[in-house]
């Protein structure tokens, strides 16, 4: 009798710790379910008062009690003394607006894939500013695919079209793609030892064709036009194909210096044209960037007189897509490492 009523009390424990996780899974599938439709959101951060926390914390530990309050006691008289005038002359008020820096973080990939974030956070960014506000771009990036860096000078150019203060910033490197994007903007700021340039065109594929005849693999392809494939990995390339590939190169850069020149007419496109990158100081002297200066100081400096707002759109990830993402980042890295050797990637635009 004992060992029934054990059994049932067991059995009744376990029936109620299944019960709860099955509402847990089952909350859980719900609250996906609901959150399907939702790829992403914004995130605004008001950088201007994360630098004034962070100078008040600094104060804090720094200064004595006395000094503090001291300080405490004139920024509230400054405070009082500024409402007063306020009240004095309010039509001034009204019409003085206060100009905003709107902060994006643009970090490229080879095949530029964060332009689906950056044309949400540019038509975010272009409903709200007014004409006195300003877009900085913290750029960083080796280049990549030729039509995903077209694409997000494009959405860089929107906010040229618009009318809004643009400026580039490059704290590490903007070469080819990131460069291609950079150039968009009128003013365009590097660090001392920034990667800038490599306006040029590379694309490089490995050919298996002597392999598979030395193992007895035939590799058979069917085209319908003269140049559907120029070269392929498989195949046995010609020198009509390769002249071909060729050509479509020398037209793709041509496209990339008519770019640069039309938005930095001060540059000698022939001169810097040549695939070649360099770093900020001699970035500066051949017109490549405006000025030399970090991202960190350039917003210091507007934070006087400015609110800096960091606007960012945040996709929301599977577990797969994270995966992927982390060996995406893995094999990046190691071509940057490529590329930085004097290497380069396999596709450059």
């Amino acid at each position: 009798m004992e060992f029934l009523y054990d059994y049932g009390l067991f059995f009744a424990k376990t029936l109620t710790f299944v019960a709860a996780v099955l509402a847990v899974i089952i909350t859980g599938v719900a609250l996906a379910s609901k959150q399907k439709g939702q790829k992403g959101e914004l995130q605004i951060t008001d950088l201007s008062e994360q630098m004034s926390d962070n100078k008040t914390h600094i104060e804090e530990q720094l200064l004595s009690e006395q000094e503090l309050k001291a300080k405490h006691k004139a920024e509230k008289k400054a405070a009082k003394e500024a409402k007063k005038a306020a009240k004095k002359t309010p039509a001034a008020t009204e019409d003085a607006v206060e100009n905003k820096v709107y902060v994006v973080d643009f970090k490229g990939s080879i095949d530029a894939k964060e332009v689906t974030s950056l044309r949400q956070e540019i038509t975010a960014i272009l409903g709200v500013a007014q004409p006195n506000d300003e877009v900085f771009v913290r750029l960083e990036s080796g280049g990549g695919m030729v039509h995903g860096y077209g694409l997000a000078a494009s959405q860089l150019q929107r906010l040229r079209d618009k009318g809004i203060n643009l400026t580039v910033s490059v704290d590490k490197v903007a070469a080819s793609g990131g460069y291609m994007m950079a150039c968009v903007a009128p003013k365009i700021i590097a660090a001392p030892f920034a990667i800038v340039g490599s306006i040029g065109v590379i694309a490089q594929i490995p050919n298996f064709n002597r392999l598979l005849k030395k193992h007895d693999v035939d590799f058979e392809q069917m085209t319908a036009g003269e140049f559907k494939r120029t070269v392929t990995m498989f195949g046995e390339n010609t020198e009509k194909g390769k002249e071909k590939f060729q050509q479509e190169l020398e037209e793709t850069h041509s496209l990339f210096k008519e770019f640069v020149s039309s938005n930095r007419p001060q540059l000698d496109i022939n001169k810097v044209a040549t695939g070649e990158h360099w770093y900020g100081s001699q970035a500066f002297s051949l017109n490549l960037i405006d000025k030399i200066q970090t991202s960190d100081d350039y917003l210091l400096q507007l934070n006087e007189t400015k609110k800096i707002i960091s606007v960012r759109y945040v996709t929301k990830k599977k577990l797969a897509d994270k995966i992927a993402h982390g060996a995406s980042m893995a094999l990046e890295r190691c071509l940057m490492k490529l590329w930085q050797q004097g290497k380069g990637p396999f596709l450059n635009s």
